[in-house]
């Protein structure tokens, strides 16, 4: 008796995948463009990358990873457009309130999570798309490299002085960093 496979659909697989990480993309790609409605954009952008070049995807990484990775050339894709980059965009980080816990809880005991975004806001792009990888969406720095496209140590050194801004900004602030 042979057995029946059943092929899941592109669409079937499209569908699981915005599940299980249509949300963290949504609040990853906010980091980066500061803007709710240009995440969701970007965000449906990417996953509409994402149905048309599913069978291209070869398993030499993790689906988050490569998830991850066109979101973050959707973003990147945005943020070079003429128009974009001559509008003045307030963050609303109020919009963040539902985000992930940061790995540092001492420091949220003393910083509100929507004063730490507004902070995190203000720093230079090519450092809130490390921070946003690493902390946010608790990607390993072997994985934020892949993403970023940069060798291990050089993931390491972009995050490290991503840390050094953000010390800084929080220093300024009248905040002691730990």
């Amino acid at each position: 008796m042979s057995e029946i496979l059943l092929q899941v659909t592109r669409e079937a697989q499209l569908e699981l995948l915005m599940k299980q990480y249509g949300r963290k993309i949504v609040h990853f790609v906010y980091l980066l463009t500061k803007d709710r409605s240009m995440a969701e954009d970007v965000t449906q952008e990417a996953f509409i990358k994402v149905y048309q070049h599913l069978h291209t995807f070869r398993g030499e990484s993790q689906i988050q990873t490569w998830l991850y990775k066109i979101a973050l050339n959707e973003a990147k894709k945005q943020l070079r457009r003429w128009s974009f980059r001559h509008l003045f965009y307030t963050p609303r980080v109020a919009e963040l309130k539902d985000e992930q816990e940061s790995h540092s809880p001492r420091l949220l005991e003393t910083i509100e999570k929507s004063e730490l975004a507004d902070m995190i806001m203000q720093l230079p792009f090519a450092y809130r798309q490390v921070i946003a990888l690493h902390y946010y969406q608790d990607l390993t720095i072997q994985e934020v490299g892949h993403i970023l496209g940069v060798s291990e140590g050089a993931a390491r050194n972009k995050l490290y002085r991503a840390r050094n801004r953000l010390k800084e900004i929080l220093q300024k602030e009248g905040y002691a960093w730990e």
